[in-house]
């Protein structure tokens, strides 16, 4: 439920599906594999990331889009440009071989992103 605060030019169900579809990105991104035998989850940027420069830039645009959503949904500016932040973050110390893929894994910016949404409209899940 979004409190009377939070407002957006979508109805709610429509902002239901668009933060849902927010989070399957972001969940396929940073956590949708898990290593076996441990509770170490990874996803689809720990192994595009390995791509020198061409997998950082593609997953850069990914999260740009998580903010562009979050941006439309009405996400004020403050929180815009912390997940901006984020993304900066994840995208300059993911350019750095081997050691940024692995702060890539332990950042996890996109999932962060959706909390600060979520925390928005207080549908933390």
């Amino acid at each position: 439920m979004m409190p009377a605060a939070a407002t957006t030019p979508y109805a709610p169900m429509q902002v239901t599906a668009i933060l849902t579809r927010m989070r399957r990105v972001a969940w396929l991104v940073d956590a949708a594999f898990v290593l076996p035998g441990t509770r170490f989850r990874f996803g689809l940027n720990s192994l595009i990331g390995l791509a020198p420069g061409v997998g950082d830039s593609i997953l850069g645009l990914v999260s740009l889009w998580i903010v562009y959503q979050a941006h439309l949904l009405g996400v004020p500016r403050a929180r815009i440009a912390q997940m901006l932040g984020n993304v900066a973050l994840e995208v300059v110390a993911g350019s750095v071989p081997i050691l940024g893929d692995l702060f890539d894994v332990a950042l996890k910016a996109n999932l962060r992103n959706i909390r600060i949404v979520e925390e928005h409209f207080r549908v933390l899940a």
